[in-house]
């Protein structure tokens, strides 16, 4: 066998690691990252820093790889037990946890040197991020409110967007944190709703699976109530002008459209709501933001 032939798995490894972290769900967690660090280059100097909004993205996707890795490989077990998940990567055999565990780690140390390019505090604070992304997994064996310790998780993007610009700690952007964690909380009560038999089988614990579906669907609706609160404090708190406000219109239609469409006892069209939904969500705020940003003085 020639030395090309033997190097033909690679692509495959990757292409099959890409798929096992769902690398296209960044599009959740990085425009709310933006979002603050555009807001921080705006009230810091009125231009955009790109070289730093480069190593924000790096250090989001970085994070995310990492954390949806490990999420991945802990899980695995439960994961083969459910017929939803049955077909995941580590599962089946199309990625070994070995390769897994060796993407894991490249994304974090991408993740800390990307900190590290950015300012001394990020990289102070960088390991505190990956706590809750390790604990995750293991939140649906301990506790009935796994999605807690998820939506911490995601409040970091926001937060450390922020510091990346400022190299500053900012309670407007611990706001905008809070509401999308509050936000991916919410959304993830209604995506766990579609396992509620399974994990009761398996003793994976969740809130659907204690409480039952209609209790989760109840909360998912106050967090989105909460997380539109929390999108009006912070626009409040920033000055934010007439296209943020024109974007928090539309994340509150997009909310009541997904609980309309999803209800406790017809989870047919949960899918839209979870990835089409919560997709146009972020990107419908980042470009309101955005917009407003640059009509107010944010030079490109």
């Amino acid at each position: 066998m020639s030395s090309a032939s033997a190097a033909m798995p690679r692509p495959g490894r990757t292409k099959a690691f890409l798929r096992l972290v769902m690398i296209e769900h960044s599009v959740f967690a990085l425009p709310f990252a933006y979002i603050a660090a555009l807001t921080a280059m705006f009230q810091t100097d009125g231009n955009i820093h790109w070289g730093r909004l480069l190593l924000v993205t790096v250090c989001m996707v970085g994070l995310r790889t990492f954390a949806m890795a490990v999420n991945r490989i802990i899980d695995r077990e439960i994961d083969a037990r459910n017929p939803r998940t049955a077909q995941r990567e580590l599962v089946t055999g199309a990625m070994s946890v070995r390769h897994a565990w060796t993407g894991a780690l490249i994304a974090l140390v991408i993740f800390l040197g990307a900190a590290a390019l950015l300012n001394p505090l990020c990289l102070a604070l960088a390991p505190i991020a990956v706590i809750p992304m390790v604990v995750y997994p293991y939140g649906k064996r301990f506790t009935n409110f796994p999605q807690a310790i998820l939506g911490l998780a995601q409040a970091m993007g926001p937060i450390g967007g922020w510091l990346a610009i400022t190299g500053e700690w900012s309670w407007d952007a611990v706001i905008l944190g809070l509401a999308v964690g509050v936000w991916i909380g919410g959304f993830d009560l209604i995506y766990a709703c579609q396992d509620v038999e399974t994990d009761r089988e398996v003793g994976v614990m969740s809130v659907p699976a204690r409480f039952g579906v209609p209790a989760a669907v109840k909360g998912a609706r106050v967090c989105h109530a909460i997380t539109t609160a929390l999108f009006v404090w912070y626009a409040l708190a920033t000055d934010a002008g007439v296209f943020f406000w024109l974007g928090l219109v539309i994340v509150a239609g997009a909310f009541v459209y997904e609980h309309t469409i999803v209800r406790p006892h017809d989870l047919t069209r949960l899918n839209r709501a979870f990835f089409s939904t919560n997709g146009f969500i972020g990107i419908s705020l980042f470009g309101c933001a955005l917009i407003d940003l640059l009509v107010r003085g944010l030079t490109l």
